[in-house]
């Protein structure tokens, strides 16, 4: 997944950093409301971890302000992106506040890291109406194990490899984008050009070749994952 963690706290955000990181996501981090604004605004991402008290900037004098004038902002603008929030703000009344500005769950401090994890899947199957498994012809994903099966046996992918695979099958059926795919797979860093998403692409079709799915090219649309037709 492509994750915005928006966290003030340098310690806890560089722990949830290295989590998510280690489960294999991509993410991008905000200490301060006028940058998690502006990521938000250029990045699509499929899903949020918001801290509710942030600094306005990264300049002292400018104060604090809400994670809700953040989250109210982008609900205003018609954006559906899942959001977690993590607070210590953990009463009913705030609670609540939260979930009315359009927050999708609520996570109080402390909090264990697999809890996290496991309401961002839930989360995020939830806006991409998928289940834990997708199967499509004899190729199965399993998202709450991160494992791909062929014929009920485990395909081990790299990285890039499985990110594309994960995105083109949540849900499978659906043309995704050459631009939305390079989006999800780029940071801020590196960008991934069109030929080294063909040659993912390409990579992948053959490692599939046997599982009674492919990957269709749309021209000028995208990429479609379906079963192969006889």
């Amino acid at each position: 997944m492509r994750i915005l963690l928006v966290e003030d706290d340098p310690v806890l955000q560089g722990v949830m950093l290295r989590s998510l990181s280690d489960a294999g996501h991509r993410v991008d981090v905000a200490g301060h409301y006028d940058n998690a604004s502006h990521l938000w605004r250029v990045q699509p991402y499929d899903a949020v971890l918001l801290d509710l008290n942030l600094p306005q900037s990264d300049r002292p004098e400018a104060g604090m302000t809400s994670g809700l004038r953040l989250l109210r902002e982008r609900r205003a603008k018609g954006d559906k992106t899942p959001v977690l929030v993590l607070t210590a703000r953990n009463r009913t009344d705030e609670r609540i506040a939260g979930l009315d500005a359009g927050a999708d769950d609520y996570l109080g401090k402390p909090f264990e890291l697999a809890e996290v994890e496991a309401r961002l899947r839930a989360l995020v199957r939830r806006s991409q109406g998928a289940d834990d498994q997708t199967q499509l012809g004899q190729l199965v994903l399993d998202r709450k194990a991160r494992r791909i099966l062929i014929h009920g046996q485990e395909l081990v992918l790299p990285a890039r490899e499985l990110e594309v695979l994960w995105e083109l099958m949540s849900p499978p059926g659906r043309t995704v984008s050459k631009k939305d795919l390079s989006n999800k797979l780029s940071d801020f860093e590196e960008t991934l050009a069109d030929n080294a998403l063909e040659a993912f692409i390409s990579r992948l079709r053959k490692k599939l070749a046997q599982s009674g799915a492919t990957i269709r090219t749309l021209r000028g649309l995208g990429y479609l994952m379906e079963e192969e037709r006889p």
